[in-house]
């Protein structure tokens, strides 16, 4: 019952990764976000966001649910939280760029105006790293927790995804079933 927690900020290829990682495995792969949970309640992420600084509750209801479901086994999670939230991970994974590198790649895939896309995840940076340390004193910034840190700026997601498997299947198996040699 394996499971992979894969960590990183906004445009770092957590979700693309993740899937990757999901689908070429067999597992399933879990990425409840608080897009996805704005999506549900049917309203802008922006929004859900404010809620969210308001009340911590919105933070609670989405790690519960996804370490809920996470848990069951054979997963791939994938989200800011993902490698300390599920701290019994086979494996946990933070995927690193720099800003500019995660500005272009959230233009490339939502569009709109750079320079507010580029203020927009700043502060949410910002704001998230806030939070996470007020809701479970985790801050976001210490990736000390990683078994790997990745820098995506230098892979394409495919060959994260294979560099993933790879350490996963030596931290299970050992290292004459991994492709290093």
């Amino acid at each position: 019952m394996g499971i992979i927690a894969i960590s990183g900020k906004s445009g770092c290829g957590n979700t693309t990764v993740s899937r990757m990682v999901a689908d070429r495995l067999g597992y399933t792969p879990v990425n409840y976000t608080f897009r996805t949970m704005a999506a549900e309640m049917g309203m802008p992420l922006e929004e859900l966001f404010r809620k969210a600084q308001e009340s911590l509750e919105y933070d609670r209801k989405l790690d519960e649910h996804q370490t809920m479901l996470a848990r069951k086994g054979n997963t791939v999670i994938g989200s800011r939280l993902a490698m300390w939230m599920v701290p019994e991970a086979d494996l946990k994974v933070y995927l690193k760029a720099s800003p500019s590198v995660r500005v272009s790649r959230i233009f490339a895939r939502e569009g709109g105006d750079r320079k507010e896309i580029e203020r927009f995840t700043l502060e949410r940076d910002a704001r998230d790293r806030q939070r996470y340390l007020a809701l479970y004193n985790i801050d976001i910034d210490d990736v000390s927790v990683a078994h790997l840190v990745i820098d995506t700026e230098r892979w394409s997601a495919s060959q994260v995804a294979d560099i993933i498997i790879d350490a996963y299947n030596i931290s299970l198996y050992g290292e004459q079933h991994g492709k290093i040699r």
